[in-house]
């Protein structure tokens, strides 16, 4: 039986609009996919790189939230 794992990156574009694209894995194959465009790509090493390379280059999508900090 294979086994199912997901999940996601998530990046800021400059306009404040949230892009994710989400990692799936089944068994030793990851499949990555832009939840924003439908782009799509297989990848069987670094897919999180993968897609955060997807998103700042499609849409210039750069500013990690959960590294942000909030403005004072």
């Amino acid at each position: 039986m294979s086994q199912l794992d997901s999940s996601k990156v998530s990046r800021w574009d400059q306009h404040g609009r949230e892009h994710t694209v989400r990692v799936r894995r089944t068994g030793v194959q990851r499949t990555i996919r832009c939840d924003t465009c439908g782009w799509r790509q297989s990848a069987q090493f670094l897919p999180w790189l993968k897609a955060e390379e997807h998103l700042a280059e499609a849409h210039q999508a750069t500013v990690d939230p959960e590294g942000a900090q909030p403005s004072r």
